[in-house]
């Protein structure tokens, strides 16, 4: 018994002692690069959504589930990850329907121009926050790049042993749990950097899409249709990076032929009331809280009229109410002192 005791203690400790090494040396996004904290957000929230947003910054940033709350009762969550990928888009809501089945999924389709993944770094910042199942091992698998491997997502601190110089006192602080970085995935900016002059669009050898992206694109829509959801592929409203003609009419064409809508509210920008001097953080490229809040009226409308979705804020749920005017409340407060802090210059 004491050398069973003994062998267990020599396997016990040194596993523990790697566990905390890794819990430690794991960013954790809090402060800093905050789009890395955003997917694990997720798995702490309310399951109630009736919408599922999925895309890159240009949902993240633009739309804002507080104002759709606010303004129709209408309760959604954006699944938003930086240079999130149209499989990774799939995958996410894979990963969403072990959760809860929303009836109308929104999928920004601006990354249907990029054929393959960029960098370690964006691969990380959407994976990374996944909890472990089959969902986040296809997407790690279809994701990685020549210099990634399935050891260092399955064992991070494989990836991230040599951060010791790069330690701060948050690494210690959240350890175990970092805090909320946004309101039901929206990133808050409140900057503002208007357009000033708009890039002259270049000319692409190549305006198709890639048949993996299409493959991925079907597989979205033939999942919604498996469970009983109403897929919207949307373009949220910005004037640069260009949105060619050409991808334009190939997201019209397979809205048609799978029978799905498509709202390019890009175009749609005068009418939903954007004003490019006031409501943009970053000279057009994303919206700052002004014009998302522009953007999620407009959107929500648009969804509850043709989807026929429940006005929430008088239903007998009282604890649901609850809950979203607690998160509403924490997101005029964010909003508050942000919009104080760019006043007085801080």
């Amino acid at each position: 018994m004491k050398k069973i005791r003994n062998g267990i203690i020599a396997v016990v400790i040194p596993v523990i002692c790697l566990y905390l090494l890794q819990c430690l040396l794991t960013p954790k996004y809090a402060t800093d690069i905050k789009e890395g904290a955003m997917i694990a957000e997720y798995y702490n929230s309310n399951k109630n959504h009736d919408v599922l947003i999925l895309g890159d910054c240009e949902v993240y940033e633009n739309i804002s589930p507080a104002t759709m709350w606010e303004n129709n009762g209408i309760t959604s969550y954006i699944r938003g990850s930086a240079e999130q990928l149209i499989w990774q888009s799939y995958y996410l809501l894979e990963d969403t329907l072990r959760y809860e089945t929303p009836k109308v999924v929104v999928l920004n389709v601006l990354a249907m121009q990029q054929a393959e993944a960029k960098s370690e770094a964006y691969n990380r910042m959407t994976i990374d926050g996944m909890k472990w199942s089959k969902a986040k091992l296809h997407s790690i698998q279809e994701s990685m790049t020549e210099k990634e491997t399935l050891s260092s997502y399955i064992f991070p601190l494989l990836r991230y042993h040599s951060r010791w110089s790069d330690l701060s006192f948050e690494d210690v602080s959240y350890m175990w749990k970092t805090p909320n970085v946004t309101t039901n995935g929206y990133l808050m900016q409140t900057g503002v950097r208007p357009v000033t002059n708009l890039p002259k669009a270049v000319p692409l050898a190549n305006y198709q899409f890639s048949d993996r992206n299409y493959e991925y694109l079907n597989k979205i829509a033939q999942l919604c249709k498996e469970h009983h959801i109403e897929l919207v592929l949307i373009k949220a409203p910005s004037v640069f990076p260009h949105w060619y003609d050409e991808w334009e009419e190939q997201i019209q064409n397979f809205a048609k032929e799978q029978g799905v809508s498509y709202l390019n509210l890009a175009k749609a920008s005068e009418e939903i009331g954007i004003d490019y001097t006031q409501d943009t953080y970053d000279y057009g490229q994303h919206m700052n809280v002004f014009g998302a809040e522009k953007t999620s009226v407009y959107l929500a409308d648009i969804l509850q009229n043709r989807y026929n979705l429940q006005d929430h804020r008088n239903d007998e749920n009282k604890q649901l109410i609850e809950q979203w005017n607690r998160l509403t409340a924490d997101y005029h407060m964010e909003r508050q002192d942000k919009l104080s802090q760019a006043e007085s210059g801080k």
